[in-house]
């Protein structure tokens, strides 16, 4: 089996993967949920589009963000996180290298990532916020970035 996506040579290290655009429409719908004020409405309208395009991954770090107690955020990240692995693999990507904050589309699961990071020590996690921090600073060697 052969995969047609390049992996991108960085001429200072590991290869770098940048996943692809999310459709439009998802990332319309995403802005408009994400300007209704804070509350219940905000985070069933980010509920909404997720549902609606399930691998969308920055919908489910938002949706993390909005969770309504630690365990919500923490599967709702989770879930980010996993279906990010996937669209890294689908966009070449083998298990290392960089994933960089930089790059719009990559924000999403780094978003998913740094949310599992913090509600798995939130929970006493301390192993598995260990592990996303060490996976946080080896995507992006500027991690954390100021824009977060």
């Amino acid at each position: 089996m052969s995969d047609s996506r390049p992996v991108q040579l960085t001429p200072s290290g590991p290869p770098e993967t940048v996943l692809d655009d999310e459709p439009s429409g998802a990332v319309a719908a995403l802005s408009a949920a994400l300007g209704l004020p804070d509350g219940d409405d905000r985070r069933s309208a980010v509920a909404e589009v997720v549902a609606r395009w399930p691998r969308f991954l920055d919908a489910w770090a938002r949706l993390g963000d909005l969770g309504r107690d630690t365990i919500e955020s923490y599967a709702a990240y989770r879930v980010g996180y996993h279906r990010g692995l996937d669209r890294l693999r689908a966009n070449g990507w083998r298990g290392s290298g960089f994933v960089r904050w930089e790059h719009e589309t990559n924000r999403g699961f780094l978003r998913a990532l740094a949310g599992l990071q913090r509600s798995a020590a939130a929970i006493d996690e301390a192993d598995e916020a260990e592990r996303c921090a060490t996976f946080l600073r080896q995507l992006d060697p500027n991690w954390p970035p100021s824009d977060l």
